[in-house]
């Protein structure tokens, strides 16, 4: 099962078109127990995303985030001490994005592979990505 960057969380809860529909199709498919995973740090950069006016919602965030982050969406993983310390091992040539950051240590101490459309993720061979 994949993590989820947090662009491409947004796009499979929203329906968005930028999302291919046989991915949706495939992220549709996981059963509840093996639901799409996503960082914790991807609630906050989606709080960020909305305050700053960069992503609109047709309802309130709160309404929003129960739907997008409930169990039967998508599971949630935790930073720990293990994916803060790859971070800070993480080049200094890679993303400066926070976010983006925990994201791929996420993926790297967990093993997991990354959906992503983020060139510099997908690019930067620290990841392993999801392959539909």
């Amino acid at each position: 099962m994949p993590l989820l960057d947090t662009h491409a969380w947004i796009w499979w809860v929203d329906g968005d078109d930028r999302l291919e529909p046989r991915i949706r199709k495939k992220l549709d498919a996981f059963p509840e127990a093996e639901r799409p995973l996503i960082s914790d740090i991807s609630l906050w950069e989606m709080a960020m995303l909305v305050n700053l006016g960069r992503v609109a919602l047709k309802v309130s965030f709160e309404t929003w985030l129960a739907a997008a982050a409930n169990p039967r969406t998508v599971r949630v993983l935790p930073i720990n001490g293990m994916i803060a310390a790859d971070v800070a091992r993480l080049p200094d040539t890679f993303h400066r994005d926070p976010a983006d950051r925990v994201i791929v240590s996420t993926s790297r101490v967990h093993g997991l592979p990354i959906l992503t459309k983020d060139a510099r993720i997908a690019g930067s061979g620290l990841a392993r990505l999801w392959k539909a």
